[in-house]
């Protein structure tokens, strides 16, 4: 009967006929034709289903003009189709010419395969000739029938092959679009027929029936292997490929390979040679492929909606690859298992030479080599696989991040925690959402839900992108080992124990049993512990990156030990977490370490003490193999579900920040498109209550968020509107309200806003586009040029840039920068004055299309006559007309008669609006208008435009100040498009750029690591225990080998062989060697039949009674247990030691970038650091050392291999020596290629940190401009530069693997040549030990450079950080032997004497020779143009400068020689940038607990952030007033007497309150002090200064977005502090007009020095002129005089 055959499949050296006529030759061959046959029924109906679709798509694509994000679904599956593709995709999308093509940036370019239609032409011959064969065969098989079906079957199947060859051919002249590509069905077929014809022509040879048979299997045999060779040579496809050039990058080579070139990797030779030769940079890494790139990854990802859970989705999505890496899995865990039966089948021929032909044994040996490089494929490209999918999925996380990053909330409350939702929290959130969406649009606040008021932070939030994002995508490159390799090693393993140990093998498959719920416990336990390590490594990037972003105040006020102990503290608590975490670890080693020993040791004493049964070799190293093997799937089980649980808390950190609540700007923006009856647009509000919390939301102490209630107004479109009010009454809260920002109550906003900036026509007539531009109080930058950050991505005019930069006065600034208008801003415009970086913002809101601009209190940060030329020639200039502004100001008496439309705001309500004659001629606005409105009366904003064009016009031509066009040979403005875009801008870009290290990991970097982790006599035990470990592991298998061999005979040397062989195979079993190949640790048998109880036994039965097997187990036990408890120290002392050196090193980083120089943090951007303090510690912290024990581990077990070689072959050492010379050239290929691939991988994560800092901070900004797609791009961009080096650098890795691979199987191969060569000279014990203990050798050499190369790229992290441990410190923080009196300052009195510094050595001075006297307690203003030097006399004061020549003295002391701790905890600064931490107010203005409560609130009254106790009005903004009548809020307010600013407090109203949050130390303070207001921020950074009661204070700007009226208080209160000296910074005149002393500076050097009075007095003095240019000359010069007549009177 067909395919029933009684015999053996295999007897004695070849298969059976029967097997070889139903099987080999029937019934495999029509398998593989039948079900190509089905698949491509299948692909051909799908097909053309897809292909309807696609059409559909691609017309919508058209119109749409976005085709690119949108492909069909089938895209991915390569190798479906035959027309040209981009990369590795099949898509109908992306046919082209086939020449070079220019699109978006990147040059197309066909690649056509060597002899695409000659090869079709060989393969259609070679099959006509098989298939004449096959005919010739089938005409002699006439009188038998079974050879008449097996020559019938395979002419059939030749024939079908034939007829696919054809098709092929005629696809290539005429494509039939319906068909998949032919050519990997032909292929496959190939090779699976040439396989089938490899073993007949075997048994031909070896044993052939006649000589026209063989003849025939020849001539078969060579064509099929013809066939096969053009299979796996020629590309993949057969088809022509289309390759980009995108940024001048090199395409992957990756669709270019064939198969072979696929399975081992050759296209990276190309790659690695070029690392070998040279330092890659990051040029010089190969493009990503299409399919790859984060943009199409992203767009596939979305087009799955948001229907389920993320883990689902990303399965879902993941889906086809993940099926395919199972795919090669289940092969890799069946090929396993080859090795180990062709082992056992060799050394059976060895132990009985005479029983089975000698060319049984060559087959088996070579059969061995290529099965172990088959497997070795199977297992690269599940790792591969796994890769790809890494990249992708990272892409997928980062881009969702970033994504949500940009919708997320603009302020919060509190910080949320993420992964610390309980399941029923998580339970109630999802109830809640559910019930949230089904009441959507229901207008009522009371059904809709409460939405939380607390979010992510910037630290978390860069830590989910930074580490989580890592771990979800590190899984999926392993998740096989999970649900393939393992289940598939388990079942075979335990049916193989079965079937050698009977009943007693139960024993051990019990204790695997009951040793899961423990594995599962402890993997249950990881997960807890890693979310705790999380959190508290989320608290400590937060708060790490907090000091660093305000690494300057803590400087000047000297706290960088105090915010150290706080790290420190933190630092703690995520150690804690780690150290429980490898407590947990080292108890799951001690079950991985201690399950084997137990199993073997129960299964022996069953199999011997209960069944008396004797223990021969063959069985108990048989047995312990199995053990061994199945060992390792246990090992991975546990591991794999550790990370498993791992990669679930953070994918559920991300999903529930994915959850967190989201702007409501594009609801409340999107359908308000309100026109008026002159068909305007609309902007303001209809009865809008705004606030900033969510919807009934309340903070921590129950007081309500700050609102915007019952707001009902028109903005005047087209002109100037102005918002004024006190500090703190709602001024930004108004605009960050039209832009949609804040949570709407009730009533409507209306704003042209909330489309895509790329979305809105711009109109023909004045090229604007109905969208918005603002400009922040903040000014926020992007760290690029000056130029960049004003073109915003807009297309350069030249004539406009030149307009913008005259009307934001910038070309004097960029005269003096010496990159011009290319100089890098740095990290949050850092390198530039607060001025240079508003008007910076202003000129991109100006040179921008918008229509509409929105400008919050972009006055305040310049001076009085440079903000005169800001209002009269960029917001009433030229480039303004027909635009609409929305200004805030306290600058009323320069803005507000020329505006259209004014909003007086109090306490969050409208106090008053109207036209500004209006609102004067009521007296609103006090004395302060009335007084300079004969300055201005008459004029109209249309003279005013007119006027400003003129002056611009003047500027233009350089007659105003004498400017020039050029300076320091560089085109100031906008040079040409060449210049800004090449050398200059090419040259400051460079300056950004990370540094990496070139070369090996330097030996001091490992030193460093080892020194932290201890002393010598740390490592003197640490290398005992490796040592005893490894001692006890051969100990055991020593013992198990003599207890064998005291059931053996004599004369019985076939048993001894077996214990022997097998002894050392169980080496590995109970070593700590890390390996994956078959030969180290696995083996069970050749063929199931072997597998029955063996016969030996019987012989052996005599001996069995006179063995103590209780004397041998009981020895056996003590030795499994001593390996147990010395592999449990050692675990725990090397942890113990990562932990000491984690600490360490944070402490000394953390050290040393805190008490860095100031221009460091000037250069270096905050991505840069934080990569550091996040993913680099993070690797420190839990990759370094585990790695580092690998390979230590590796480096003992070779010496001991060395050793037993040594002892039983000593002639291997010369083949051993040979192979570690071939591993050492391949590794030295890899190291350096994989070295570079490494740190470029480190240095790319640097710019997606600083992206997303950049982001978060100025996320308002991006979407009132609409650009959020451009920064998404970026993103992208960003993430794919990333993923280049790091799929490349495993691509490398895999490379290595294989090739090691390759070269132990032909160790293994050739050590049983020798064996068979030696076949009468050497033993059978002996040969099994020899090919064991070789195939051991190379596995652990594999695994050393492996490990070895792993350590080197970790080191990569220690390198980095080691770099910041060594950036130039500053001075001292105390010396003690230099340190002033405990009184000190006791005056206050400062003397600079021929003071000079400058920034760099190789920068010019930016002050020069200054001497100048500041008597005790005096108050000097610091004026001068923008450049002059006035913030760098402020550093130089607090050292952040260091003296070139000269001194400053404060009361006779030099402080260039005392400690800057001492200096600087002596005097105090106010900086102009506000400087706040998320905590609550009485953390910001006591951080440590220095004060009481009544002295914090005498300070806060001081400042006037609430009212003082002796006064029942309302003196602060903020504070809640007396309600009084409602008055209409179009109806100007009148009064007897014009009222102060403050009055306007008592006029609003409404009825309900905005509470003051000051009046509670408790209140939360959120990141930044985002929400509080900026002149709220400036007074309590003031507060906090004053809090010190310093006896020298510098005031930088200190005030500038504070309201006159407040600021004039401030004032008052500072000229009653007694014996302090003041020195301020001002733009604001008035504040300094009252002063002692006036300083004016230029150029860095003291021009004038006096009193405000005498300095008015002297004519042509640049302090009286720029009295003059302010426009209140007279108000000035009064209060000068009243000033010097008061100083006079005290004098008398």
């Amino acid at each position: 009967m067909f395919a029933h055959c009684g015999d053996p499949i295999w007897s004695q050296d070849d298969f059976s006929k029967c097997f070889q006529r139903d099987y080999l030759q029937t019934l495999f061959p029509l398998i593989a034709s039948a079900v190509s046959l089905l698949y491509l029924i299948i692909q051909t109906v799908r097909r053309i289903a897809t292909i309807k679709s696609a059409h559909e798509e691609l017309q919508v694509a058209a119109i749409t003009s976005n085709g690119h994000a949108e492909r069909f679904e089938n895209n991915s599956q390569a190798g479906t189709t035959d027309l040209p593709v981009l990369g590795d995709d099949d898509s109908e999308r992306l046919v082209l010419k086939l020449s070079k093509t220019k699109t978006n940036d990147s040059c197309i370019q066909t690649n056509h395969p060597r002899g695409q239609q000659a090869v079709i032409f060989v393969e259609l011959l070679a099959i006509i000739a098989i298939t004449g064969v096959r005919c010739f065969a089938l005409s002699e098989s006439y009188g038998n029938g079974h050879r008449r079906v097996a020559a019938s079957a395979q002419l059939a199947n030749w024939g079908y092959i034939l007829l696919l060859v054809l098709t092929r051919l005629w696809n290539v002249r005429r494509p039939i679009k319906q068909l998949p590509n032919l050519w990997y069905q032909t292929a496959w077929l190939y090779i699976i027929q040439w396989v089938i014809n490899i073993l007949i022509f075997r048994s031909a040879v070896i044993h052939p029936r006649s000589q026209q048979a063989q003849t025939l299997g020849t001539v078969e045999f060579a064509l099929s292997t013809l066939l096969a060779v053009i299979a796996v040579t020629s590309r993949k496809g057969n088809r022509t490929i289309m390759l980009e050039y995108a940024d001048k990058l090199e395409p992957s080579h990756e669709p270019l390979a064939n198969l072979f070139s696929t399975w081992t990797y050759g296209w990276v030779d190309a790659l690695v040679w070029k690392g070998y030769r040279k330092t890659l940079e990051i040029e010089d890494v190969w493009n990503l492929a299409a399919r790859d790139k984060a943009a199409a990854v992203l767009a596939d990802f979305r087009l799955l909606g948001k229907t389920t859970a993320l883990t689902w989705r990303l399965l879902r999505f993941f889906k086809r690859d993940l099926l395919i890496q199972l795919a090669w899995a289940v092969a890799s865990g069946f090929f396993t298992f080859g090795p180990t039966l062709l082992m056992k089948a060799f050394l059976e021929f060895v132990e009985d030479p005479g029983h089975t032909p000698v060319n049984a044994a060559w087959f088996y040996i070579i059969l061995l080599a290529l099965t172990s490089c088959v497997k070795a494929i199977t297992d690269g490209q599940a790792l591969w696989i796994g890769r790809k999918i890494c990249i992708r999925l990272r892409a997928v996380i980062v881009g969702e991040i970033y994504a949500k990053s940009l919708r997320r909330k603009a302020a919060a409350g509190k910080d949320t925690v993420l992964g610390e939702i309980t399941e029923q929290a998580a339970a109630e959130k999802k109830e809640a959402k559910e019930k949230s969406t089904k009441a959507l649009g229901d207008d009522d606040p009371k059904k809709k839900l409460e939405a939380s008021d607390s979010q992510a932070n910037v630290g978390t939030i860069i830590n989910l992108m930074a580490v989580d994002s890592f771990k979800v995508s590190e899984i999926s490159a392993y998740l096989h080992f999970l649900w393939g390799t393992t289940p598939i090693q388990m079942v075979v393993c335990i049916v193989l124990l079965y079937r050698i140990l009977g009943l007693s093998s139960l024993a051990g498959i019990i204790m695997m049993v009951l040793a899961l719920p423990v594995n599962m416990y402890i993997a249950k336990q990881f997960t807890v512990t890693q979310r705790k390590v999380m959190a508290a490594t989320d608290v400590r990037i937060h708060t790490t990156n907090e000091i660093l972003q305000n690494i300057r105040i803590i400087k000047y006020f000297a706290w960088e030990e105090r915010f150290g102990q706080i790290v420190g503290e933190n630092r703690q608590t995520e150690l804690r977490a780690l150290r429980n975490k490898y407590i947990l670890w080292t108890a799951a080693a001690g079950v991985w370490f201690g399950v084997p020993v137990l199993i073997t040791f129960f299964s022996f004493l069953l199999y011997t003490l209960v069944e008396k049964k004797p223990l021969i070799p063959s069985v108990a190293f048989t047995a312990l193999s199995l053990f061994g093997l199945l060992r390792f799937p246990l090992d991975q089980l546990a591991d794999m579900v550790a990370h498993v649980q791992e990669s679930k808390v953070s994918i559920g950190r991300v999903e529930e920040f994915m959850n967190e609540d989201e702007t409501e700007k594009y609801d409340q923006l999107s359908q308000n498109n309100q026109h008026d009856q002159e068909d305007e647009p609309v902007i303001g509000f209809d009865h809008a209550t705004l606030s900033w919390g969510g919807q009934d939301s309340k903070n921590s102490e129950g007081q309500t968020a700050f609102r915007m209630i019952n707001m009902d107004l028109r903005f005047h479109v087209g002109g100037l509107n102005i918002i004024a009010g006190p500090t703190g009454s709602g001024k930004t809260s108004m605009l960050m309200a039209l832009l949609g920002e804040m949570t709407l109550f009730g009533g409507r906003v209306q704003l042209p806003c909330g489309a895509s900036r790329e979305d809105i026509a711009s109109n023909p007539d004045t090229g604007l586009t109905e969208s918005i531009a603002y400009c922040a109080q903040q000014a926020w930058l992007v760290n690029d040029t000056i130029k960049q950050n004003i073109l915003f991505a807009s297309p350069l005019d030249d004539s406009r840039y030149r307009i913008v930069l005259a009307a934001c006065a910038l070309e004097r600034d960029l005269e003096i920068l010496d990159s011009g208008d290319s100089t890098l801003v740095g990290e949050k415009g850092i390198t530039l004055s607060g001025g240079q970086k508003q008007r910076i913002s202003l000129a991109r809101a100006l040179y921008s299309n918008c229509r509409h601009v929105l400008l919050d209190d972009c006055l305040s940060a310049v001076d009085s006559h440079t903000a005169k030329h800001i209002f009269e020639n960029c917001i009433m200039g030229p480039l303004m007309l027909g635009r609409t502004c929305i200004l805030v100001t306290h600058n009323l008496a320069l803005c507000v008669p020329q505006s259209n439309f004014v909003v007086v705001l109090s306490n969050g309500k409208v106090a008053a609006q109207g036209s500004p004659e209006e609102l004067m001629a009521s007296g609103v606005f006090g004395d302060e208008i009335q007084i300079s409105r004969p300055n201005s009366k008459g004029t109209s904003m249309n003279h005013s435009r007119a006027h400003s064009t003129a002056n611009l016009a003047s500027r233009m031509n350089g007659d105003a100040n004498g400017q020039a066009n050029e300076s320091n040979g560089h085109v100031k403005g906008p040079a040409d498009k060449d210049t800004a875009e090449g050398g200059e801008h090419k040259q400051t870009a460079n300056a950004r750029t990370e540094k990496k290290a070139t070369g090996s990991v330097d030996i001091r970097v490992i030193q460093m690591y080892l020194a932290a982790m201890g002393s010598w006599r740390y490592w003197t035990l640490a290398f005992a225990a490796f040592a005893l470990q490894q001692i006890s592991s051969v100990g055991s298998n020593v013992w198990i080998k003599y207890w064998a061999n005291a059931y053996t005979l004599k004369t019985q040397d076939i048993g001894i062989s077996k214990l022997e062989s097998d002894s050392n195979r169980t080496f590995v079993t109970h070593g700590i060697t890390i390996s994956s190949s078959a030969f180290s640790s696995n083996g069970p048998f050749w063929n199931l039949a072997m597998l029955k109880p063996s016969t030996a036994s019987v012989s052996f039965s005599s001996a069995s009674d006179e063995v103590d097997a209780g004397y041998y187990l009981g020895v056996y036990g003590a030795l499994g247990l001593s390996f147990i408890i010395i592999s449990l120290m050692r675990e725990a002392f090397i942890f113990w030691g990562s932990l000491r050196a984690s600490a360490k090193i944070h402490r000394k980083l953390f050290d040393a970038v805190t008490r860095a120089r100031l221009q460091f943090f000037d250069t270096t951007p905050l991505g840069q650091l934080m990569n550091r303090f996040s993913k680099d510690i993070e690797a420190i912290d839990q990759d370094v050392s585990p790695v580092a024990v690998g390979v230590l581990g590796c480096l003992f077990s070779l010496i001991s291999i060395v050793v037993l070689i040594c002892v039983i072959t000593p002639r291997f050492l010369i083949a051993g020596l040979f192979i570690s010379l071939v591993y050492f050239a391949i590794g030295q290929f890899y190291l350096r290629s994989s070295r570079n691939l490494k740190r470029l991988e480190s240095v790319q994560r640097s710019p997606i940190y600083q992206q997303f800092g950049e982001t978060l901070s100025g996320v308002v900004t991006i979407r009132a401009y609409g650009d959020e797609r451009r920064f998404i791009r970026d993103n992208q961009t960003r993430v794919d530069t990333h993923n280049r080096p790091f799929i490349f650098l495993w691509a490398t890795n895999r490379w290595l693997a294989l090739r090691v691979d390759f070269a132990g199987a032909l160790v293994a191969f050739f050590a049983g040549v020798f064996v068979i060569l030696s076949i009468k000279t050497i033993d059978a014990g002996s040969a099994g030990l020899s090919l064991t203990y070789a195939v051991m050798f190379t596995e652990n050499v594999l695994w050393l450079v492996r490990l070895y190369s792993a350590n080197e790229q970790n080191m990569n992290s220690v390198e980095r950080i080691k770099e910041y441990m060594e950036i130039e410190q500053e001075a001292k923080a105390i010396i003690d032997d230099a340190r002033p009196p405990g009184n000190w300052p006791s005056h206050g009195a400062i003397q600079f004497f021929k003071y000079t510094t400058r920034y760099r050595a190789d920068l010019d001075p930016v002050l020069r020779d200054l001497t100048f006297n500041i008597l005790p307690g005096e108050r000097v203003g610091i004026v001068g143009r923008t450049g002059a030097g006035k913030s760098s006399l402020a550093l130089a004061l607090f050292r952040g400068l260091e003296a070139d020549s000269g001194k400053i003295l404060i009361d006779d002391i030099d402080i260039g020689l005392i400690g800057l701790q001492d200096l600087r905890e002596a005097i105090t600064i106010v900086p102009q940038d506000p400087t706040l931490f998320t905590g609550t107010v009485r953390s910001n203005l006591d951080p440590f607990g220095l004060f009481t409560d009544e002295e914090i609130f005498s300070t806060l009254r001081n400042v006037h952030l609430i009212e003082g106790p002796e006064s029942g009005a309302a003196s602060s903004s903020a504070s809640p007033p007396p309600p009084i009548t409602l008055t209409p809020p179009k109806t100007p307010v009148s009064s007897d007497e014009p009222p102060s600013d403050n009055d306007l407090v008592k006029a609003i109203t409404n009825t309900r309150e905005n509470t003051n949050i000051f009046t509670n130390l408790s209140s939360p303070i959120a990141e930044s002090g985002s929400n509080l207001s900026q002149g709220q921020r400036q007074m309590l950074c003031l507060a906090r200064a004053l809090l010190k009661a310093p006896r020298v204070l510098v005031m930088d700007e200190a005030t500038a977005s504070i309201d006159y009226a407040t600021d004039g208080k401030i004032q008052d209160t500072l000229r009653e502090v007694k014996g302090s000296t003041i020195i301020t910074i001002a733009h604001r005149l008035q504040t300094i007009i009252d002063y002692d002393k006036v300083l004016v500076l230029d150029q860095g050097k003291v021009t004038e020095f006096d009193s405000p009075w005498a300095l008015l007095s002297r004519e042509g003095g640049i302090f009286k002129g720029m009295c003059e240019m302010s426009g209140d000359f007279e108000a000035l010069m009064e209060g000068a005089k009243k000033a010097e007549d008061k100083h006079k009177l005290v004098d008398v």
